[in-house]
């Protein structure tokens, strides 16, 4: 896991895959406690740099909103695994966490080590790597305010004397050409900053570029006297100055060169003319240009070099290749990727940059047009080669390719080296000190790149390849950049570029809904929109709805000899055992996560053989890595699993869910620290080699909610192969969740679950789904219905002689006849509630009843009793209950003695509640705490009114 802030603040998993942050707030309070890592930040200075302005009334409420969300965010992604932890102490909060894991840390670690260091070449190395950290403006994207600008501006000082430092390195290594063009950007960029224009003023004039030199002066002495009315600092001065000496001193050696026989220099006046005069563009006279086509060629008439077309002489014996294939048709956006590739490019010499992404995400493009954007860069030429790494061909040849560069590059046949060795050197040599753009297309792995690698600092070599070529960045500092699949937006752009856009403004929806079934990958979209176009009777939404077919999506996304099956099967023809052997077996997954433990249930083998196949599966890009032993697996890729396994395996579609039942009730258990389980495993359960492990209730309730659609989808399966007794245990494993967010939209899942465990005749099962249904009805404001249920679940239990399924259903019962208005049933249900429980030994359900007992006694004006039984609740729901449980039983104890009189044991105990409730993150029982609090006075009547709710309902 990396924090990054030397750019847009952001959180990315060890795969590089983006942590979803939220807003703006957000992404500021982050920032704020990595600016301040390790250490407490007070709730005022949060607030301060959250909101620039005065903050709003419930700021403080807002805030700890944005710290639950956060929490919840990096425990979804196993931050604590990394040593990651936010705290809260007091009336402040601290992020804990390795401070290697930040990357401003790691750049001021490197500026320590160059200071510590008298080597020049390990200073640039150094400094190189850490300047490459940066990807924009630090804290980008978060609120501006005095919190965030002060420790901004303090990094991007030191990132400018990085900057400085590591010209000033280039050039004790007599490299002023690499010197100035450091320093030439940020000249551009802060172009007041006297010293910095000094630097590049002497770094130009070392490297020969005197007139340069002196132009910077002349604007830089103008910009100050027009922008702040001041005459240039004697740094810039004396740089002008030692230009003047320079030029003297190199005017007299001309005179003395010129004074010599045999000096031709007619010729190099006729050659700078030529140069100055611009009139070789590299377009033909009446040759129509486009947009991008004029910035180029704009670009190229401000560069010092001017561009020159295929075949023209650059020097003795050298020609400037053009291989490059033509611009993609319908390029769509890639902005994002477009500015990393301008930025990884441009932050070192020599660049070697990787483009990786799974089969059909539209690598090749855009290398291609990146290459054409920025073609004016490179007036020594351009090298293409598609390897054919992934390909129904052979991959290339290695020797063949770089006969195939020398002679684009000048070297005739009859002198082409015979030897590899003499091949790579003769290649290396022709490539150094030139500024040349090697593009290698479609590459099979690290060794097959290597060897044609151009040789000097000069050249930019853009790799695409469907492996993550982890190796050529172990061993050539190579910049992985990874392409994903598109967003919505521009998923509906490309429709509309192939479709016309008054198809896609048509029928929007339907435009959505394909991008959504395409993955969001370019090679699907286009394949669905050329089906489209050549069928111009079929619409949007009608091909969506095919498209929806899980059985025949993959069928409808080939097109001839392109399609997405046919390009994820190569990938597959390419991949080393086992993964190969464990993609066969995925196609009963359930989902888009997948973990090691689940793959290896799948596939039926041991869980580090599992994880060495996924590790070469995400090497491959068939599944996106997400965390240590966490991946995700796209539909499409999913389908085509399963279409290699017809009947979906049957076997490891049973192995897969009995392996979610095991890992539910081990969620169970963290979520709900003391409780009994609501089933048991079901007769025949083959038991999983590894279950997931939660940390904490924090770490399960995020693990549920992650794995809400996987388990939704697991269940829609156990249903479609008729293994109701596994589908109605998922579904009622799931409780704790469902407790924590009952009203959203849970009645679906559970009348599946019940009417599974009616198939499955399953009283017990029965009871308790209509128990936790009826709940959720209730809580829904669906009182009719709700009773119907609850009141089932009863003798259903009585039946089953489920004894834990009784109280449990007396209670969901009770409670919905309280808010139905009855005031006479619900004490007799819950009284006889806490009896079964206690006689069975059951403390988290005793717990419950005592705790609506005290809930409702309160209703009927029994403050007494009910301060009691919230009393007798209390000492029942020590640890390891979780919190939330004591939060609403503190907070009922506190209404009830505030009822009765007793304000001051009343006031301690409701502040403890709300103490607990933030040191838990649970602001439903803060905000009702407080709420009791503030009521403190008033009748006990509109005390009682004013109960925390809770968490009532339960399996």
């Amino acid at each position: 896991m990396q924090f990054r802030v030397l750019g847009p603040v952001s959180v990315t998993t060890a795969n590089g895959t983006p942590v979803p942050l939220g807003p703006a707030k957000r992404r500021s309070l982050l920032a704020v406690l990595l600016a301040h890592a390790n250490a407490p930040v007070g709730v005022e200075r949060l607030t301060e740099a959250l909101w620039d302005e005065e903050p709003p009334k419930h700021a403080r409420t807002v805030l700890q909103g944005h710290v639950s969300r956060l929490r919840a965010v990096l425990a979804q992604h196993d931050a604590a695994a990394h040593g990651v932890e936010l705290l809260t102490q007091g009336a402040a909060y601290r992020l804990c966490l390795p401070e290697a894991l930040v990357d401003a840390h790691r750049f001021e670690e490197s500026l320590r080590l160059v200071r510590r260091s008298a080597d020049p070449a390990e200073a640039v190395a150094v400094l190189r790597e850490a300047l490459g950290l940066w990807q924009g403006p630090a804290f980008a994207g978060t609120v501006h305010s005095a919190p965030l600008e002060a420790p901004a501006h303090a990094l991007e000082e030191l990132r400018l004397s990085a900057v400085e430092a590591l010209a000033h390195a280039y050039g004790r290594l007599g490299d002023h050409g690499a010197a100035a063009s450091v320093l030439r950007a940020e000249a551009t960029a802060h172009p007041l900053r006297e010293p910095l224009v000094a630097q590049l003023m002497l770094a130009l004039a070392r490297a020969g570029r005197q007139a340069d030199a002196l132009d910077f002066f002349h604007r830089t002495r103008k910009l100050l006297a027009d922008e702040i009315g001041v005459d240039p600092a004697p740094v810039l001065t004396d740089a002008y100055r030692t230009l003047l000496r320079t030029d003297a001193d190199a005017a007299a050696d001309d005179d003395d060169a010129a004074a010599e026989p045999g000096t031709d220099a007619g010729a190099e006046t006729e050659t700078e003319t030529e140069t100055e005069t611009g009139t070789d563009t590299g377009t033909a006279v009446g040759t129509p240009v486009d947009v991008d086509d004029r910035a180029d060629n704009e670009t190229a008439a401000r560069s010092p070099t001017v561009r020159r077309p295929h075949g023209t002489a650059t020097t003795a014996g050298a020609v400037t290749p053009q291989l490059l294939p033509r611009r993609p048709r319908g390029f769509i956006a890639r902005q994002d990727e477009l500015a990393v590739l301008d930025r990884v490019t441009s932050a070192f010499p020599g660049p070697l940059v990787t483009l990786t992404g799974t089969a059909g995400v539209g690598k090749t493009a855009l290398a291609v047009h990146w290459s054409h954007r920025r073609r004016a860069d490179f007036p020594d030429g351009i090298l293409f080669a598609d390897l054919c790494g992934f390909s129904p061909t052979p991959a290339r040849d290695t020797l063949a390719v770089l006969r195939e560069f020398l002679l684009a590059l000048g070297v005739p046949v009859e002198r082409m080296p015979g030897s590899p060795a003499a091949l790579g050197a003769r290649y290396r040599e022709l490539t150094t000190g030139r500024r040349l753009l090697v593009v290698l297309d479609n590459a099979a792995d690290s060794e097959q790149i290597r060897p044609l690698l151009p040789g000097g600092d000069d050249c930019v070599t853009l790799v695409t390849s469907r492996e993550r070529l982890d190796g050529l960045v172990a061993t050539d500092a190579a910049r992985p950049v990874t392409v994903g699949a598109l967003p919505a937006a521009d998923s509906t752009a490309l429709l509309a570029a192939v479709l016309g856009p008054e198809s896609v403004a048509a029928e929007p929806e339907a435009a959505a809904r394909l991008a959504v079934l395409c993955d969001g990958l370019p090679l699907a979209l286009r394949v669905a929109a050329a089906r489209l176009a050549t069928r111009p009777h079929r619409g949007l939404a009608s091909f969506a709805g095919e498209l929806a077919d899980e059985q025949h999506r993959l069928d409808l996304l080939e097109a001839e000899d392109t399609g997405v099956a046919a390009a994820l099967g190569l990938s597959l023809r390419h991949l080393p055992e086992p993964a190969r052997g464990l993609f066969h077996h995925l196609g009963p997954h359930t989902g888009a996560t997948l973990d090691t433990a689940a793959a290896a249930a799948l596939a039926d083998c041991p869980p580090p053989q599992a994880a060495l196949a996924l590790d070469q599966l995400a090497a491959a890009q068939l599944v996106v890595e997400t965390g240590p032993r966490s991946y995700v697996l796209h539909d499409l890729v999913r389908l085509f699993a399963r279409s290699l396994a017809p009947g979906h395996e049957p076997a490891g579609l049973l192995r897969l869910l009995d392996h979610w039942v095991q890992t539910l009730l081990g969620a169970c258990a963290a979520a709900e620290p003391g409780g009994e389980p609501c089933c048991a495993l079901p007769a025949g359960a083959r038991r999983s080699a590894e279950i997931r492990r939660f940390a904490d209730r924090t770490a399960a309730l995020a693990w549920y909610s992650a794995e809400r659609g996987t388990l939704r989808a697991a269940v829609e399966s156990a249903v479609a192969a008729g293994l109701h007794d596994r589908a109605w245990r998922i579904v009622l494993l799931q409780w704790p969740l469902i407790v924590w967010q009952v009203r959203d939209g849970w009645w679906p899942l559970l009348e599946q679950g019940l009417a599974s465990a009616e198939l499955d005749g399953d009283p017990a099962a029965q009871s308790r789904a209509s128990a936790l249904l009826g709940w959720v009805l209730s809580e829904e404001g669906r009182p009719e219905e709700a009773l119907t249920r609850l009141e089932r679940a009863p003798d259903l239990a009585v039946r089953a002689g489920d004894v834990a399924g009784e109280a449990v259903a007396r209670i969901n019962l009770a409670v919905a006849l309280m808010r139905h208005g009855d005031h006479e049933r619900p004490g007799a249900l819950l009284t006889q509630a806490l009896a079964l429980a206690e006689r069975a030994g059951l403390t988290e359900t005793a717990t419950l009843a005592h705790q609506h007992l005290a809930r409702h006694l309160l209703s009927v004006g029994s403050a007494a009793e009910a301060a009691d039984h919230a009393a007798h609740g209390l000492t029942l729901a020590a640890p390891p209950l979780a919190a939330p449980r004591r939060v609403v039983l503190r907070t009922l104890h506190g209404e009830a003695l505030a009822a009765v009189g007793r304000t001051g044991e009343a006031v301690r105990q409701l502040r403890e509640a709300i103490r607990e409730a933030r040191a838990n993150a649970y602001e439903e029982g803060e905000v009702a705490a407080r709420a009791a609090l503030d009521g403190i006075g008033a009748t006990p009547r509109r005390i009682a009114a004013g109960a925390s709710s809770g968490t009532s309902g339960r399996t």
